[in-house]
């Protein structure tokens, strides 16, 4: 099995639509950055999310965040966020990673590793704490957080927060 962990660039293309597409609008608090239903859209979309990775024309209230997609022998499996610094929000919900695995990709272990290499990323950053929000009831990114050496610190309205010392 050959896992790859790719920046988003402004050239991706349909095989990361597609995967956008069966992930929807996302769940268990992760949402999406994308047009789902929009092909053409989507890729006018990506030179911006580029844009916000660099800290260039973030909106307010955002800090620079790198998405990565997650290739499992060549098919994108998974996607997420690093967020390269944290403000008051998301040091309450969100974290500096999200991520999230495609419905038919699930159950594989792909979480675990896909937040691995989150983790790798984040020490280039040179972040040495990491924080990992999930909601309570969201059993399989709990086990996630807590294989990756996460420790629980709190659950505040329903959202558990795991730093991870890197």
């Amino acid at each position: 099995m050959k896992i790859e962990l790719e920046e988003l660039r402004e050239i991706d293309g349909q095989d990361i639509f597609e995967m956008i597409q069966e992930i929807g609008l996302g769940e268990n608090g992760f949402t999406t950055n994308f047009p789902e239903n929009d092909f053409e859209e989507f890729k006018r979309s990506l030179p911006q999310l580029v844009q916000y990775s660099k800290g260039i024309d973030l909106p307010k209230g955002h800090v620079p965040q790198t998405i990565y997609w997650m290739y499992v022998d060549g098919k994108p499996v998974a996607y997420g966020k690093l967020r390269h610094q944290l403000n008051e929000k998301l040091l309450m919900y969100g974290g500096h990673v999200g991520y999230i695995v495609r419905p038919t990709e699930r159950g594989k272990g792909y979480g675990k590793l896909f937040l691995s290499e989150m983790i790798k990323r984040a020490k280039e950053l040179g972040i040495d704490k990491l924080l990992v929000t999930c909601d309570e009831i969201n059993l399989r990114s709990r086990k996630v957080a807590e294989r990756n050496n996460g420790k629980l610190d709190s659950i505040i309205d329903g959202i558990c927060r795991y730093w991870i010392k890197l």
